[in-house]
């Protein structure tokens, strides 16, 4: 029968049918949204959980899945949350599983200081069956000053970490009180090796003065003040942009480039210091600067106070508790004149050993004449030792064992000019380490401190090292999430970087101590290398207000985060194992 020849009434009967099977075919095949996407969150103590169930024959594209901060502020932390590993689908990167997102209360906090926050989780998915679905989300609302009262003890000093009691003294102390307690973290900080390479840069400028005419005590001391002041003024700046933008100035000069830069500047010096030239402002500049009375003295005082500036953010970026805390202060507070002001006393602090060298210098420093030279020439191989510190951070351990091996031996020989039988004494001793350092270096030694360690050291076979510790490293918030997920044992993190100071402290002398080796055994160790200054790498560290390496991050074995136990900067082993025994006994 042809369709032509069916009566109209058919024809509408037919169609009413053909219809009415095609819908009952989809309601069979497609579901709709709420069914295809059954999704809520789930509010824990110290997080949050997304809960996606899908549909059968549901998947979602990856791409589309995001978790996004959108009040107080728009901040995607996708890249944050671990989520499953997807799959491919007909040339597609898709989920075909149900979804469980985790978002740790401490990661929102970490990316916003904001008390009520707004998070939402988007996505997009299809059916096997050929329907996509539009673009969909879900939002939650957390108020945190509610979470804190309802789900947390009240805090104490005992559970809390050393970072966190120096900030609560900012915010709970007087001002004055406040300032010197800085001042005091400061002289103990002058102690640390930070502090040291800026002892000779300040020598060889006083002794530089000292060449050019009569160096009063006055004089000795007011150069060390310049010097003193741009190293507090550098400082304070760089403390106040990191704690409000989180922008750590001094770590994002710690770059190959600036590094090297820097170093070549104090080759530079010390070739000034060995009488090749003079370093000096171009004449142009002189004839405008003398016009003044005191025209020599402003052009000096001015390299001076650039050198100050420069060694405070380039030669020693050290973290310890008493920055963290003023740091972790300005960011919660946005208290950025209190906060700027405890920085800069404390830099004070830090430069009061430097101003005594500049009035003992001035004031015991004997009349100029040809000693001078001699002296200049010390200081000219000190300023070499000190651009090989420098690029300590940037070279392979082996090349600057080379380095250490030839400048110890090139002193020696150049230093045989004087014929004072201590002088040559001190020289021959010079020369046998140099030897030995680079005896050393050949057979694979990385520590100029222990040049024949790999010659010296006996193992017996069979037997484990037990000085080594096993890390693994990882690289995102993601994989870190996952590594303590998959360990059945306490967790510590240790970020790490490649020009910290401290962090060659920790490793150097802390964790090769045999009762810490002993103690972190009982670890799962990770290392976050944070030495390149990644995006990665700041997400990390933002997410436990860490502004800068050393510091290592606590959990226990239920993957619970131990915050009184964080430590920042460097601790010997004995103050280590306290902290750690303290918490995992």
């Amino acid at each position: 029968m042809k369709f032509n020849k069916i009566p109209f009434i058919g024809k509408q009967i037919l169609l009413f049918l053909l219809c009415s099977v095609f819908a009952f075919a989809l309601e069979q095949n497609f579901l709709e949204p709420d069914e295809a996407f059954k999704r809520g969150f789930e509010k824990k103590e110290d997080k949050v959980i997304f809960n996606l169930n899908l549909g059968k024959d549901i998947y979602l594209y990856d791409e589309k899945l995001k978790v996004i901060i959108t009040k107080p502020e728009k901040i995607d932390i996708t890249k944050d949350i671990v989520i499953p590993k997807p799959v491919e689908y007909h040339e597609f990167i898709v989920q075909f599983d149900d979804l469980k997102l985790e978002i740790p209360f401490s990661l929102i906090q970490s990316k916003t200081n904001a008390s009520n926050v707004e998070l939402k989780v988007e996505y997009q998915g299809c059916s096997t069956a050929g329907l996509c679905y539009a673009p969909m989300s879900e939002t939650t609302t957390l108020n945190f000053s509610d979470i804190v009262k309802k789900d947390s003890p009240a805090v104490d000093e005992t559970s809390q970490n050393e970072t966190d009691v120096i900030a609560g003294t900012l915010k709970d102390g007087s001002v004055l009180l406040v300032l010197a307690t800085f001042f005091g973290f400061g002289l103990l900080l002058s102690l640390t090796p930070c502090v040291f390479p800026m002892i000779p840069i300040l020598s060889s400028i006083i002794v530089k003065a000292g060449d050019s005419g009569k160096l009063t005590a006055s004089k000795g001391f007011f150069l060390s003040l310049v010097y003193v002041l741009s190293m507090a003024a550098a400082y304070t700046i760089a403390g106040v942009l990191a704690g409000l933008f989180g922008a750590n100035l001094q770590v994002a000069l710690q770059n190959p480039y600036v590094l090297v830069a820097f170093s070549l500047i104090f080759v530079a010096l010390a070739f000034s210091m060995f009488g090749y030239f003079k370093l000096e402002l171009p004449q142009s500049i002189q004839n405008k600067v003398n016009k003044t009375t005191e025209g020599k003295e402003n052009q000096g005082v001015v390299g001076i106070a650039i050198m100050g500036f420069l060694s405070a953010l380039i030669v020693g970026p050290c973290v310890a508790p008493p920055l963290a805390g003023a740091l972790v202060y300005i960011g919660q507070t946005g208290d950025a004149l209190l906060g700027g002001a405890a920085l800069f006393v404390m830099s004070l602090g830090m430069g009061a050993p430097l101003l005594l060298i500049g009035l003992g210098a001035g004031k015991y420093m004997p009349k100029p004449g040809g000693w001078m030279d001699s002296v200049s020439k010390i200081f000219g191989i000190v300023m070499l030792a000190v651009a090989i510190w420098m690029l300590d951070r940037v070279l392979p351990a082996n090349i600057v064992m080379y380095l250490w091996a030839l400048l110890l031996i090139a002193a020696a020989l150049y230093l045989k000019i004087f014929e004072h039988i201590i002088a040559k004494l001190i020289t021959t001793v010079i020369l046998v380490y140099g030897v030995l350092v680079f005896v050393g270096a050949v057979s694979g030694a990385t520590n100029p401190l222990e040049p024949l360690s790999k010659l010296t050291s006996k193992t017996v076979v069979g037997q484990v090292d037990s000085g080594k510790l096993k890390w693994s490293y990882v690289k995102s918030n993601l994989e870190l999430d996952a590594a303590i997920k998959a360990s059945d044992k306490p967790v510590m993190l240790d970020f790490y970087a490649d020009w910290c100071i401290s962090c060659k402290e920790l490793e150097g002398i802390t964790f090769k101590d045999e009762k810490v080796i002993a103690k972190l055994n009982e670890f799962t160790l990770l290392k976050a290398d944070v030495t390149k200054n990644t995006d990665e790498d700041k997400a990390m560290q933002k997410r436990f207000s860490v502004v800068g390496p050393p510091a290592l991050i606590f959990w226990d074995k239920n993957n619970n985060e131990i915050k009184p136990s964080q430590i920042v900067g460097y601790k010997n082993p004995e103050d280590f194992l306290t902290i750690v025994n303290k918490h995992f006994k």
